[in-house]
């Protein structure tokens, strides 16, 4: 090798030297990362994993079923050992510089491994096929394990599969040729840039580790996002309630009044002009009222839904028909808010409250009979130690459940941008959707107890009633003309799991609409992009399966679709409306205080 190789391949006495110098920083880092840790907070263990019962089951079950069936564990060990030593010979050819023909059957699409040096070169190759067939391997034994019931072994493979994640070669750095390649490359940089990086997320979170998805000083709500014209007109302790300025000269008469929910910010429905909700039901000729909900601490511990009802939905309701000169609003529900405005018009129709004209829920469950994707951790284990945790201030911190929510798909939300940060050292994306998605906001512990214990786990509204203000409540009592929008790969709130709840609910006038993509692109989706489309289908009898069978395909927005539908119920045309009455002023332009409180860990 020539010098000028040397350089090339960063491997020069000066370029090795620099690299010296800048591990000489990593160390540094490193003692200050050891002090972040040493001063962590820490959280109930039980918020990690299942309870050792699990494992111990399994593998109980496991080791009997071996005794009695040895020959079933040596074919799956011969065949382990097969494969091991396939992945040896490969290594071999490709060290010899032999062509190394990859069967079909074995290629595997993984976005992890797709640096060239996975296939081309021995020691990587190795790793990256050994790795794989040890993860084939764990899930196959898993599949295998007898004697647990289905809930169990659901738990059990949701659980062995974060196992598998967590130990893939591309999160060590001496096994991730990016990483290593970038570091060379870079003489140290890329290290001590993503130790940097590592060392503030932490800070950030006093020691929890909270992977950073987006730059964050690239954003400003009200400046780059959350930006549609508007005033707060009105604030208590739970909420303050926007309403939007008119685009059009006159309006539908019926107002519309938008709940989104508070585990996240409103304004993902107004992330930028191109693609906000907001914008563009104005547009359409609505008086729209939105509500941003307040980001609870301590002082709100004993906060209920009973709360988040009275002082929430109820007063928001009440409030636009004041500002509006009305007896009749239609209303929106965003997952979460989706499910407690479902118990609001329960509840409004035990008393005789008519307040509501039509509902439309977007990705909103209200039967948790399956609880899909979140079977793992809304058995007793998870939850007792959630309670727990909840113990000690009062609310739940916000990180527990973006944590939560971001291993369900741990590899593109965890791992992959751990990866990036703190390996690669690169800076996080200026992507808005990723900036407020981790802009999450903590859970008042009483509400998150009732969400947890009684919707979750008991599930109550649909089976022997929510109990709520001395009524009990059941999904057959929401009853008014109805929309259902769900997600067809949407992970939180599946669509058939949706459609169970519209199922039982009482009304004679329910539409159900399927949109294409998941929990937040399937709502978010202008028909100015003309991305995903929707399916819909008027028998509502069907199992959720013969209900896709039988449904009709559309292409583009499902916007125009359910702005028709509302349009019908939105009364006559009357002048636009400015935001406010003489007994409501407007307290501030929109997006208001509330939605700038950020969550502390």
């Amino acid at each position: 090798m020539t010098t000028s190789d040397a350089v090339d391949h960063g491997t020069s006495p000066e370029h090795i030297e620099r690299l010296k110098e800048n591990l000489e920083r990593v160390e540094q880092l490193s003692q200050k990362l050891i002090e972040i840790m040493a001063s962590k907070k820490g959280h109930h263990p039980g918020l990690d994993g299942p309870n050792q019962d699990l494992f111990a089951r399994a593998a109980t079950s496991y080791w009997a079923e071996i005794l009695q069936n040895p020959a079933k564990l040596m074919e799956q060990q011969v065949e382990f050992w097969g494969k091991s030593v396939l992945n040896f010979a490969e290594a071999q050819q490709i060290l010899a510089a032999q062509e190394v023909e990859i069967p079909e059957a074995d290629r595997v699409e993984d976005r992890r491994f797709g640096n060239p040096m996975w296939e081309k070169n021995p020691y990587f190759h190795y790793v990256k096929q050994q790795y794989l067939t040890n993860a084939q391997t764990i899930r196959t034994a898993v599949e295998g394990v007898e004697d647990l019931s289905p809930i169990d072994r659901r738990r059990l493979s949701y659980f062995s599969d974060q196992i598998i994640n967590m130990m893939a070669p591309t999160n060590f750095l001496p096994t991730n040729p990016d990483a290593l390649e970038k570091a060379l490359a870079t003489e140290g940089q890329s290290l001590v840039d993503g130790l940097q990086n590592l060392v503030d997320d932490l800070e950030a979170n006093n020691g929890e580790l909270v992977v950073r998805l987006a730059d964050e000083s690239a954003f400003e709500i009200g400046r780059n996002i959350g930006t549609t014209p508007g005033e707060v007109v009105f604030r208590n302790r739970m909420m303050e309630m926007i309403q939007y300025r008119p685009t059009t000269e006159t309006v539908h008469e019926t107002p519309i009044v938008l709940f989104p929910p508070w585990i996240n910010k409103f304004y993902i429905l107004d992330l930028k002009a191109q693609n906000s909700l907001i914008k563009w039901v104005t547009e359409q000729g609505y008086t729209l009222f939105v509500v941003s909900w307040i980001n609870p601490n301590g002082d709100y511990a004993d906060v209920g839904l009973e709360e988040y009802v009275e002082e929430g939905f109820l007063t928001a309701i009440n409030k636009a028909k004041e500002i509006c000169a009305v007896k009749q609003v239609n209303a929106i529900g965003y997952c979460i808010a989706g499910t407690t405005l479902s118990l609001t018009l329960a509840l409004m129709k035990k008393r005789g409250d008519k307040s509501v004209k039509s509902a439309t829920l977007f990705t909103a469950l209200t039967d948790f009979s399956d609880q899909g994707d979140f079977t793992p951790f809304l058995q007793n284990d998870f939850v007792d130690a959630i309670v727990e945790e909840i113990g000690e201030d009062g609310i739940l911190p916000s990180y527990i459940m973006a944590r939560t929510f971001s291993y369900l798909r741990a590899n593109d939300l965890v791992y992959g941008p751990a990866i990036r940060s703190y390996m690669l050292g690169e800076t996080p994306p200026a992507f808005d959707l990723l900036y407020w998605n981790g802009d999450g906001a903590n859970l008042p512990g009483k509400m998150a107890q009732q969400y947890l214990r009684r919707l979750c786990q008991a599930n109550e509204f649909a089976t022997d009633g929510f109990e709520l203000f001395g009524e009990t409540l059941h999904l057959r009592d929401v009853d008014i003309p109805l929309m259902a929008v769900t997600c067809e790969t949407d992970h939180i709130a599946r669509w058939s799991d949706c459609y169970r709840g519209v199922q039982a609910m009482g009304g004679r006038s329910k539409t159900f609409v399927v949109s294409q993509s998941g929990h937040i692109a399937g709502i978010i989706n202008p028909p100015s992009r003309n991305k995903y489309g929707h399916y819909t289908n008027d028998d509502l009898k069907l199992s959720p399966e013969a209900w896709m069978e039988g449904a009709a395909f559309h292409e583009g927005s499902w916007w125009p679709r359910w702005e028709a539908w509302l349009k019908k119920r939105s009364g006559k045309q009357v002048p636009a409306r400015e935001p406010g009455d003489s007994n409501n002023p407007p307290l501030e332009p929109a997006p208001g205080s509330y939605v700038l409180r950020r969550a502390s860990v």
